[in-house]
């Protein structure tokens, strides 16, 4: 049961805090240009308290600052704290769109859930999202790059005791993007952790949650001193079925143009890319089979030319072709190493629809403004 206190969001109403100075245009300009990711961020940040006794509250949008924060809050002790990512487009005409934002929102209150944090309504998280955005509409880069938002929340009360906190703060930033790889290589490397798994069932898998990433961290320390972009866990009970990546779901293409992806049981983020994949192969008659896949069984699938393709996906990732895999006992290489034509096809539907330039058949395009 929620422990959310119930109230009406039509009644929270968020105040606007002007910036004092924000970034001249020049400048903003010049960032624009090459932002990386997650190292540039906007002018502003939207902030909403949530304490038992009061429900959600004094919900505003103000000046992007440090935060306050007394050495006891609950979050620094016993890690209540989730979060999601997603991207503001900006369309040919000027405007900016969310993609599937009220997916985001629900995710956001099962996270909430799992955590024993009060759910968020759909629609303050809405709210939030879209008033940032319109603030900050300068900061939507041009081209391929996107306006990525970073709501989050955490436990605020001022306790040591393990127990869930009376008192949370939701906020969102906003950081402007470009790729999120850094390599210009055709297609990203991956490496099989045989130590480290990322969840176990009955634990935090399907919850985004800062704990699931500062667990994987050295894990992707792993794969990177092992020349490889990005780490696979493998299940935590039998160490033998591919899950997903570090931070992003994963796909195999074969030979006669089916496609496989583990499937959700409560170890692997219920990714919204990895959903709209899953809607758009289908609109595409492609036939795509949520099971198990094991590491041995993508080796042998990869070396007899059955599997073609493989590609991570995610908000960050989009849609990413994976050309090599290692591990411990070797290395092998899917189709040419590079993307393939299933992988680049259902890419450019996808972003063809969240950036405004294809049709949009199942309405999941937010106009922001």
């Amino acid at each position: 049961m929620s422990k959310t206190k119930i109230s009406n969001p039509q009644s929270l109403k968020f105040a606007r805090v002007p910036h004092p100075s924000p970034l001249a245009a020049d400048k903003r300009a010049a960032l624009l240009k090459n932002p990386g990711f997650g190292r540039v961020f906007t002018d502003h940040m939207v902030t909403v308290r949530y304490h038992e006794s009061q429900g959600w509250h004094d919900a505003r949008i103000e000046p992007r600052a440090p935060i306050p924060m007394d050495p006891a809050a609950a979050v620094l002790h016993y890690a209540q704290e989730i979060f999601e990512g997603l991207k503001a487009y900006r369309t040919a005409d000027g405007g900016a769109t969310l993609f599937r934002p009220e997916q985001n929102a629900r995710r956001f209150q099962q996270s909430a859930e799992r955590l024993a944090m009060p759910e968020l309504p759909e629609s303050v998280f809405l709210e939030a999202c879209d008033l940032l955005v319109s603030t900050d509409r300068e900061w939507i880069p041009d081209g391929d790059g996107s306006l990525y938002l970073r709501p989050f929340m955490f436990a605020n009360e001022i306790f040591l005791g393990v127990k869930p906190s009376s008192d949370y703060l939701f906020m969102v930033i906003a950081s402007s993007v470009g790729a999120y790889f850094k390599t210009d290589a055709p297609a990203v490397s991956v490496w099989v952790s045989p130590d480290y798994t990322r969840a176990a069932p009955g634990g935090t898998g399907a919850a985004k949650c800062g704990g699931n990433y500062a667990a994987s961290l050295l894990a992707q320390a792993e794969a990177t001193k092992h020349g490889c972009d990005q780490v696979v866990f493998l299940d935590a009970v039998d160490r033998r079925w591919v899950e997903e990546l570090g931070g992003m779901n994963i796909f195999f293409v074969f030979d006669d143009g089916s496609m496989v992806t583990p499937p959700l049981g409560g170890t692997i983020l219920p990714g919204i890319t990895r959903s709209s994949l899953l809607t758009l192969a289908k609109d595409k008659g492609i036939a795509v089979r949520e099971e198990r896949y094991s590491i041995q069984q993508w080796k042998a699938d990869a070396v007899s030319g059955r599997l073609r393709e493989a590609f991570a996906c995610g908000t960050a990732a989009v849609v990413t072709p994976i050309g090599t895999v290692r591990a411990p006992d070797g290395e092998f290489t899917i189709g040419n190493g590079g993307s393939g034509a299933r992988t680049e096809e259902l890419k450019s539907v996808l972003v063809g629809i969240q950036r405004g330039r294809t049709a949009d058949p199942h309405g999941w395009i937010h106009r922001v403004f």
